[in-house]
């Protein structure tokens, strides 16, 4: 029997470290540009976003990027905030536990290159490149 007595949900800064290193692995074209990109994690989303998104239930959303998309930007775009990837480490929980068949660490992984690709703009195939999500 194994006791999980004393044992807690990895935390904000757990989660956040997990998304750092999918960060840190990416090809070098990429690497320079994410770094740039501010990571944000919170147990929920604010509910201002779920209300602009019509997401009713919070546990729906697991991440979100906020930004202009690089290959949308123009010259004349006012930025009045930098581009932001937002993990919820609740949702993310309760996905992994819910899924069974892959680590956190993956799914952290997963969902923050899912973000990048917002900012990026990637190709499904840019996407499988870098997350072989289905293998």
């Amino acid at each position: 029997m194994n006791d999980w007595l004393g044992r807690t949900a990895p935390d904000l800064a757990t989660i956040e470290q997990m998304a750092r290193n999918t960060l840190s692995e990416l090809p070098a074209q990429f690497a320079r540009a994410a770094r740039e990109i501010v990571l944000r994690v919170e147990d929920f989303p604010p509910e201002d976003v779920l209300d602009e998104m019509n997401v009713e239930n919070p546990f729906e959303l697991t991440g979100l990027y906020e930004g202009i998309p690089l290959t949308e930007r123009s010259v004349m775009d006012v930025v009045d905030r930098p581009d932001t990837i937002w993990l919820f480490r609740r949702p993310l929980l309760d996905e992994w536990a819910e899924r069974g068949d892959v680590s956190l660490g993956q799914l952290v992984a997963h969902v923050t290159v899912h973000e990048l690709a917002h900012h990026f703009g990637w190709t499904d195939e840019e996407i499988a490149s870098i997350d072989r999500w289905w293998e």
